[in-house]
C-alpha cells in the first residue's frame, strides 16, 4: 500500500545535507534522480568504484560526473568550487573523516552562493554541526522487494524529524512512501 505522505525531498536547495547508514548511496541516487545533473566526488584511494551505467534504472547515467581526488582536502576544495559555481544542482561527497565546523560552514556558504544542494555521505556517527539535515538510511528486509528502505531524519535545523519507509517504483521511476509493517490500515498496530 502506498501512502500519500510525502518525503521532504528534494532536499532543501542552498544547503548541505548528510546521509549515513548502509542505504546512504541509495538515498543519494534518489536525490540525484530528482535533480538530474550531479557531480559525485570521492577519494581515489577508495577500492570500489561508482559505475554510472549501474544507475540507469534510477537516472540517466549521462547526467552524472564522477571526480576522484587525492584526499579529502582536495575533495572539499572541488566540492566548494562546484557548489559555489551552481552549474550542477547536486554535489555528492563521500566523506571519510569528520568535517570540522569551518569546513562544514564553507560548504554551506558555497551552496548558498551557487543555489546548489550538497550531500555528504558519511559513516554513521560522524556528522557535522554545520549540516542542514542528517538522514539515517537503512535497507529493510522484504522477501519480495530488495528496494525497501527506511529513511529517517535524525537532525533537521528547519523542521521536524520523521521516518519514511520507501521502495523503488520501477514502472513510475520514482520512490514511493509505504506504510511500515504492522502500521498498515486494518493491522493490529495501526492507529484508527
Amino acid at each position: 500500500m502506498t501512502s500519500r505522505t510525502t518525503i521532504p525531498l528534494p532536499l532543501r536547495a542552498n544547503r548541505v545535507h548528510e546521509a549515513c547508514g548502509a542505504g546512504r548511496v541509495g538515498f543519494a541516487v534518489a536525490t540525484m534522480a530528482l535533480v538530474r545533473r550531479t557531480l559525485w566526488i570521492r577519494e581515489s584511494w577508495q577500492g570500489e568504484t561508482l559505475n554510472p551505467l549501474g544507475l540507469a534504472d534510477f537516472c540517466d547515467p549521462s547526467q552524472l560526473l564522477v571526480a576522484q581526488t587525492k584526499d579529502q582536502t582536495d575533495m572539499l576544495a572541488v566540492a566548494e568550487e562546484a557548489l559555489r559555481d551552481g552549474a550542477l544542482p547536486l554535489v555528492v561527497l563521500e566523506i571519510t573523516r569528520p568535517l570540522n565546523l569551518r569546513e562544514g560552514r564553507r560548504l554551506q556558504l558555497a551552496a548558498k552562493a551557487g543555489k546548489s544542494i550538497g550531500l555528504c555521505l558519511i559513516p554513521e556517527g560522524m556528522g557535522s554541526n554545520a549540516s542542514e539535515t542528517r538522514w539515517l538510511c537503512t535497507p529493510l528486509f522484504d522477501p519480495d522487494d530488495s528496494t525497501l528502505m527506511s529513511w529517517e531524519t535524525i537532525k533537521n535545523k528547519s523542521g521536524t524529524n520523521g521516518t519514511w519507509h520507501v521502495r523503488w517504483n520501477a514502472a513510475a521511476r520514482r520512490f514511493d512512501v509505504v506504510c511500515p509493517a504492522g502500521k498498515r490500515p486494518g493491522s493490529a498496530g495501526a492507529a484508527l
